[in-house]
Order: C-alpha cells, then sequence, then structure tokens
C-alpha cells in the first residue's frame, strides 16, 4: 500500500508543479513581451541541419578539443605501453613513441588533416600548461623519493660513480658543441650557454626509469641493486643543481648578471632546508595521529607551488623548486607515500602522457633529411653512449666493483628516458636548441632508453657461463620460501621451517621474504624498514644456528608477488601463516580455531582470512586467492595455523585421502632432520596399499624405530589425544575429510601445517 501511495504522491506533485510552470510561462509570454520586440533566429535549416551545425560547434570549442586530445593520447599511449611490455621494454618507451606518432613525424605527415583537427596550433597552449602541471607535480614525487639518508651512508662509493658518469659526459658534450656550434644553433646564442647545455643533456640519467628496471629485472635484489639507484639519486642532484646553474646563466646573457641568480637560488635552498624544512617536520609530527588530513595535504601542496613559483621567478625553472620541495618533505614514510599515492595516478596517467605528445609535437624528424645530419644524429648518440655508460662502467670497476657489476651500472646510468626530455624541452625553450638538434637529441633519450633492457641481458648471456657449476648445485638444494609481513610471524614460520631442513643444511635453503605494501617505484627509507623487519628474524636464525636468506620487496599485489618469487626462484616448498577466526558453530573448521592463534602477515590474512563463507571448513580461509596461490605455484604450500607453537616432538598424522602419498615425505624429513615422534593415523590403509608410502614409514623407522607409532583405528581418537601433541601434520583433502566426519575434535586441535602437493 506504501508503494502505492509514493507513486500518488509523485504524479500528483509532480504534475501539479509541471501545470503551474506552464501557466506562468503563457502568462509571461501573453502579458510582458506587450510592446518589445522579439526577435527569433531562424537558420533556415531544417532540424537536422541545426543539429549537425550544432554538433560541429560544439566539437570544435577548445574545451571539446582538449577532451578529444586527452582520450586520444590515453589510447595510443596505452596502445604502445602494451606492446612494450610485449618486447620487454619500460612504458616509458612506448610513451616517448607515443608522442613521436601523434606529432609531425607520422601523423602530421601521412595524416595532415586528422593532426590538424586533433592537435590545432591554438590548442597547444592548453596542452603545454596542462603537462607543465604534471612535471611539477612529477619532480616532487622524484624529490621524495631521494632518501638524504641513504645518499650519506653510501655516499662514497655512490659520489665517485655518480660524478664520474656526470664529468665524463658533460666534457664529451661540451667538446661536440665545440664542432656542431656553428650548424645547429641560433645567430643570438652564445657558445658558453650551448656547451653547458650540451654537457647536462649528456649527463642527465632517468631516475624514476633506472629504479622501476632495477625492479623489473629483480636487480635490487643483488648487491649492486641499491648501489646503482643511490648513484642515480645522486646524479639527478647534481643534474638538476647543475641545470639550474646553466639555466641562470643562458637567462642572465653573460656569467657576471648570472651570479645574481645563482645567489638568490643558493639563498633559497638554504632557506627551504633551514627554515621550511623544520616547520613542515613539526606540522608532520602534530598530525602524526591524524594520517594524511585536507588541511595538511593543502598545505603541503601549496609549499609544492610556492616552491616552483619562486625558482621560476629567480629564473632556475619551476621543476627545480619543485624537485626540491619534494626533497624537504618529512622524512615519515607513511607520509610520502600517503602524498605520492594522492598524487602519482592523475600525474602519470593523463598529465605526464601529455608532456610525451607535446614533445612529439615539437619533434619533426623529417628535418633530418640528409646523410650529414643523420651522421651528425649517430655521433650524438656515440657520444652520449660513450660518456654516460663508459664512464659509470670505468668509475665503478675503479672503486672495487666487479666487471659484471660495472657493466650493469653502466648501462643503467645510460638510461635517459623522461628526465632527458623534459631537459631538452627547456632548451627548446630557451632558444638553445634547433628544432633540428632537438629532433636528434629526442631520439638519442629514445635509443638510449631502449638500449638498456637488451644491454642487461646480454651481459647476463655473456656472464651466465661462470654461474653454471654453482647453479647447478643449487637446483639440487631443498628450497624453502617463507613469505611473512610482522617479524614474529617470521620467528614462528622459520622456527617450523628449521625442523625440515635441521640436519641437512648444506642440502637446504631457506629463504625469508618480506613483502611491503605500497609502490615499488617508491623506495624512500626502504633500508631502514627492511633492517627491522629482518633483525628479529635474524636473531631467531642465529639461535637456532639456521642459515637463511632474506628478500625485501615493496608491490602494490602480494598474491601476484608472492606466485611470481616462488615459481621463479624454482623452489620446492612454500610456506605461509594463517590465522584462526573467533569460534562460532557455522563458520566452519577455522571458526573453531580459539583466538590464541597468532601473529599473521596481513597480506596472508587478506589472502586467507579476506571471505568467510558459511558452508565448511574448506571455504572459509582458502578463499579464490588463496587457491589462486596453491594452483598457480609449481611447488607444495604449507599452511601453517599458529596456536602457541614453542617446540615438536610429537606430531599427528591424519591420513584420509589416497592422495596423501606426498605427506610421507614431509614425514621423512621431519624425522631425519629433528628426530620427531610421527604418530600416523592412518584411516584409510595408505600404509598397505601405496609403495611409495611404504619407502616413507620404512624410512622415519630406520632412523630410530621409535620415532613411528601407528595409530590402532580401534581406538578413537578424541581431544585428550590431540591436545597432547605438539603439531598437526594434514593434507588439503584429508582436511576437508576430517572436518566433514569429526568436526568437533578439531575445535581443540594444537598447531596445524596444512600441505598440498
Amino acid at each position: 500500500m506504501k508503494k502505492y501511495k509514493n507513486l500518488l504522491f509523485y504524479i500528483i506533485a509532480i504534475g501539479s508543479f509541471a501545470l503551474i510552470l506552464f501557466i506562468i510561462l503563457q502568462l509571461g509570454k501573453a502579458n510582458l513581451e506587450t510592446g518589445r520586440t522579439i526577435s527569433e533566429q531562424v537558420s533556415g535549416e531544417t532540424a537536422w541541419g541545426d543539429f549537425k551545425n550544432s554538433l560541429l560547434h560544439n566539437i570544435a570549442v577548445p574545451f571539446a578539443i582538449l577532451m578529444l586530445q586527452i582520450i586520444v593520447i590515453m589510447l595510443v599511449v596505452k596502445v604502445f605501453n602494451w606492446i612494450c611490455k610485449k618486447i620487454g621494454q619500460t612504458s616509458v618507451i612506448g610513451e616517448i613513441a607515443a608522442g613521436i606518432v601523434l606529432g609531425p613525424s607520422l601523423l602530421g605527415l601521412y595524416f595532415p588533416e586528422i593532426s590538424h583537427f586533433l592537435f590545432p596550433v591554438s590548442s597547444l597552449v592548453n596542452i603545454n600548461l596542462l603537462s607543465q602541471i604534471g612535471l611539477i607535480l612529477f619532480m616532487f614525487i622524484v624529490g621524495m623519493e631521494l632518501n638524504l639518508n641513504v645518499l650519506k651512508n653510501r655516499a662514497h662509493s655512490a659520489v665517485i660513480i655518480s660524478h664520474a658518469s656526470i664529468i665524463f659526459p658533460f666534457t664529451l658534450g661540451a667538446l661536440l658543441a665545440y664542432f656542431i656550434y656553428e650548424d645547429f644553433t641560433h645567430a643570438h646564442s652564445g657558445f658558453i650557454p650551448f656547451a653547458l647545455f650540451m654537457g647536462i643533456a649528456m649527463s642527465i640519467t632517468a631516475f624514476p626509469v633506472l629504479a622501476r628496471i632495477v625492479h623489473e629485472k629483480g636487480i635490487n635484489k643483488t648487491l649492486v641493486g641499491p648501489m646503482v639507484i643511490t648513484c642515480a639519486a645522486i646524479d639527478d642532484l647534481t643534474a638538476w643543481c647543475l641545470l639550474a646553474a646553466v639555466i641562470a646563466i643562458a637567462k642572465a646573457g653573460d656569467f657576471t648578471s648570472s651570479l645574481y641568480v645563482i645567489f638568490m637560488a643558493v639563498i633559497y635552498v638554504i632557506i627551504m632546508f633551514k627554515v621550511v624544512r623544520p616547520i613542515l617536520k613539526n606540522m608532520a609530527d602534530n598530525h602524526h595521529t591524524k594520517g594524511m588530513t585536507k588541511s595538511m595535504m593543502g598545505g603541503l601542496v601549496l609549499v609544492l607551488f610556492l616552491s616552483a613559483y619562486t625558482t621560476e621567478a629567480i629564473g632556475i625553472h619551476a621543476l627545480f623548486g619543485a624537485f626540491l620541495a619534494g626533497v624537504i618533505m618529512p622524512s615519515n614514510i607513511r607520509l610520502r607515500n600517503l602524498l605520492t599515492e594522492r598524487i602519482e595516478y592523475v600525474t602519470l596517467i593523463i598529465l605526464l602522457p601529455l608532456f610525451f605528445v607535446f614533445t612529439g609535437l615539437r619533434t619533426e624528424i623529417g628535418l633530418l633529411n640528409s646523410s650529414h645530419l643523420w651522421l651528425t644524429c649517430f655521433v650524438v648518440i656515440a657520444v652520449a653512449v660513450a660518456g654516460k655508460f663508459l664512464g659509470s662502467a670505468v668509475a665503478a670497476r675503479f672503486v672495487g666493483q666487479s666487471w659484471k657489476d660495472s657493466l650493469i651500472i653502466g648501462a643503467l646510468m645510460n638510461t635517459r628516458g623522461l628526465m632527458e626530455l623534459v631537459v631538452l624541452n627547456i632548451g627548446l625553450d630557451l632558444g638553445i636548441l634547433t628544432p633540428e638538434l632537438f629532433a636528434m637529441m629526442v631520439i638519442m633519450a629514445l635509443v638510449t632508453t631502449f638500449m638498456t633492457s637488451p644491454s642487461l641481458n646480454i651481459l647476463d648471456k655473456i656472464f651466465k657461463k661462470k654461474h653454471d657449476e654453482a647453479a647447478l648445485l643449487e637446483q639440487k638444494k631443498f628450497k624453502v620460501l617463507v613469505p611473512f609481513a610482522s617479524s614474529e610471524t617470521g620467528r614462528k614460520l622459520l622456527l617450523l621451517a628449521n625442523y625440515l631442513v635441521k640436519k641437512r643444511q648444506s642440502q637446504s635453503e631457506i629463504t625469508l621474504l618480506h613483502l611491503s605494501e605500497g609502490n615499488p617505484m617508491h623506495q624512500y627509507n626502504i633500508d631502514q624498514e627492511e633492517k627491522r623487519i629482518f633483525q628479529p628474524v635474524q636473531e631467531e636464525a642465529h639461535s637456532l644456528q639456521q642459515d637463511i636468506r632474506t628478500m625485501f620487496e615493496v608491490t602494490n599485489n602480494f598474491q601476484s608477488s608472492i606466485i611470481k618469487i616462488a615459481n621463479k626462484g624454482e623452489y620446492d616448498f612454500l610456506l605461509i601463516g594463517n590465522k584462526g577466526y573467533t569460534y562460532t558453530y557455522s563458520d566452519g573448521l577455522l571458526g573453531r580455531f580459539s583466538n590464541s592463534l597468532s601473529y599473521i602477515p596481513d597480506y596472508i590474512l587478506s589472502i586467507i582470512q579476506n571471505q568467510i563463507k558459511k558452508k565448511g571448513t574448506f571455504d572459509a580461509p582458502f578463499d579464490d586467492r588463496t587457491r589462486s596461490i596453491i594452483s598457480k605455484t609449481n611447488m607444495s604450500v604449507g599452511i601453517f595455523i599458529d596456536k602457541g607453537l614453542i617446540s615438536m616432538r610429537n606430531i599427528f598424522v591424519p591420513i584420509f585421502d589416497e592422495e596423501d602419498i606426498f605427506v610421507g615425505e614431509f614425514m621423512e624429513r621431519l624425522t631425519e632432520n629433528s628426530y620427531v615422534r610421527i604418530i600416523l593415523w592412518d584411516r584409510i590403509g595408505l600404509s598397505e596399499k601405496s609403495i611409495e608410502f611404504v619407502k616413507s614409514v620404512k624410512a622415519i623407522k630406520s632412523v630410530n624405530p621409535y620415532l613411528f607409532q601407528l595409530w590402532n583405528n580401534n581406538i578413537p581418537v578424541d581431544s585428550d589425544i590431540l591436545k597432547k601433541q605438539d603439531l598437526i601434520l594434514i593434507s588439503l583433502n584429508s582436511w576437508k575429510e576430517l572436518d566433514a566426519k569429526k568436526p568437533n575434535l578439531l575445535r581443540e586441535a594444537p598447531s596445524t601445517l596444512i600441505l598440498t602437493n
């Protein structure tokens, strides 16, 4: 009845007011227009013609064109990013290529009408302004990624490598400028600004692109990874300071006048570090408990744009101010991550692609229309590679790096990417570069960035033969991967893994993996976080006299990272943790475990505990993501449910499924390595049916016959018996069967290790 009342009220209300509105309009037209000359616009077109003209007018207004440009740019960039991913290149290659394709080098050359419609000259101002905003936000993020404490700790070797990788190409760039000055400069350009700018353009390393490649290739897990990231960070910091000085000289016109600009810039840097930075730190400390509030976010963004405006006004470009604002942000990791997350998506997805296309629109490869120009382009590329690649590699070798690591550093430091394009656009805006030289330098940026991944692959193949023998030995080891989040969880899982390999450590390998939530690109304070997490685990390993390997990664997808690392590392066993739930009968088996279950990694908890379905034990802890890990990893998986495990002497092994033959291997390992006592509850007589399982039982008895007991099936198993055990070792299928047949038994179960084959 209520439904019809509401409908009746709706009809009466809308109808009444519509009638009143109609009467008002008619009265106004009849009474108020008297004595006025009302002209009605008549186009002379049909209704369809009026609509078509209106449509053509609407899509040609500046705002509509800008929206269309953004749509086209995002689609083309997405296509090229997909292509680059397929060929093993970073996305920045696709973004640069997309810009060139949409510019006069391809689209404008072969489809000029489409190019003029999509990118009319009058619209380039809008693209440029938005792209500059994107660059300011991007440089702010780059500044925040620099950890000054890490730079101090690794400064000795890293500074030598980094500054050598600047001075070598800088000098070669200035030398090249001497020979090409007359042919590739404007009449008003002086030699000193041109030579200095060519030096800077040859010296740039793309820190964000380098960091992305380092993580994609897994180099961050090697000793050379942190070194090369530190070198790139110092390179960025130094190069941008030098660029600020070069811009000051170029804008001032002579060196003496530029000293005033440089002096003002130095004063500004001092104010930012000595005045603004402490204020921001106090503000962050006061808001520590509240998190990132709107007012705090607004204040930090205001500092960013004030800094950018100030450096632009001084005469050293707004991007330097944005970079500096990022550097002086409070050192709180959580604050920097939150600030980055709020800025980077709109920057990387929308605004930066506009910059790539704007650069592409200014790049006319067709201007290189002679062999002389292409030869000069080749020389530019050769000078860039020789200066950066060889300069970095030689310096790295000098400070004690191996030839392989030195060449890896050289290949990575030769990456230019987006940062090079930023510098080149500044040079073009200042009138230092001609369009021809600008096109050559853009090609150089594309080539040097493109060659990084193939260079690393070639180096891997060259040096791989030296490690083949060691690799064969590694493959024979029983390798265990233990992902964890909290240190306490890592200690408990390490204790369990130790029981599997204790007496055969030379033939085994345990890797402790910590995955930290975040973006792999943002590595601020990562060393301190790694040390904090792993120190208690390493102390536990020392007390157990267990050798371990540690692996630390930042990821935004725990499930995919675990699967990728486990499969790539060719591990034999993946051991993860789980936590029980407060008991309610309908919640299934894990619902029956008490709250004494402890220590759960956040990401495993999210995987295992995410969806508690009320239709049995299997559904409660094993949601789609858990099953995905089990199904997509190429090894046995153990899910440890901890109920206060301290040591293991007695292990209870229920066998309810004929596929449990593989459980015998784990029984053997535990007995041979830790001399634990196995009580086998063989409900289906597997020890009589399977030859492989019989061999496992015999192997256990051969170690010590008193370490094995076959439970008499005529004696019921109750909770009192389970309470005397330290661990339940059970397969996933048997666990499901046990839950279905004896659900009440599991309420008092001790710590449990659930195995999948």
